[in-house]
């Protein structure tokens, strides 16, 4: 059975790129902020640019970084990719206190950009 993407509200939530260290990161983001004019935020692993740009402080997953798509549905999202051969990086789960998935990497990278499904 096919199924399309906005059944499971497939987005973009943002793109990841990878920087040497958080200094770069910061770098990065601050440019990417005064490019869309966004606030910038810190966390202990990077930096964001509003919410579209996430700069790394160190090398993520990707060998240029990621891209984060949201999903309303992650149970159906995850059947949509793996029904088209894309494996699921189980080592990269990480779940909410319920026990439901709220991040997952697909194995592939397209690019040199790690995919993850995000529902946040």
């Amino acid at each position: 059975m096919d199924t399309d993407t906005s059944s499971f509200g497939l987005r973009l939530s943002h793109v990841g790129i990878n920087a040497q260290d958080a200094d770069d990161a910061q770098q990065i983001a601050q440019q990417f902020c005064d490019l869309l004019n966004l606030g910038r935020t810190e966390t202990p692993k990077s930096s964001f640019a509003g919410t579209l740009v996430e700069v790394m402080n160190n090398q993520g997953r990707g060998t240029h970084g990621h891209i984060a798509l949201h999903v309303d549905d992650m149970n159906a999202a995850e059947a949509f990719f793996t029904s088209r051969g894309y494996e699921l990086d189980e080592s990269s789960r990480m779940l909410n206190p319920d026990g439901s998935t709220f991040l997952i990497y697909l194995k592939k990278e397209i690019a040199g950009f790690a995919i993850h499904l995000t529902r946040s």
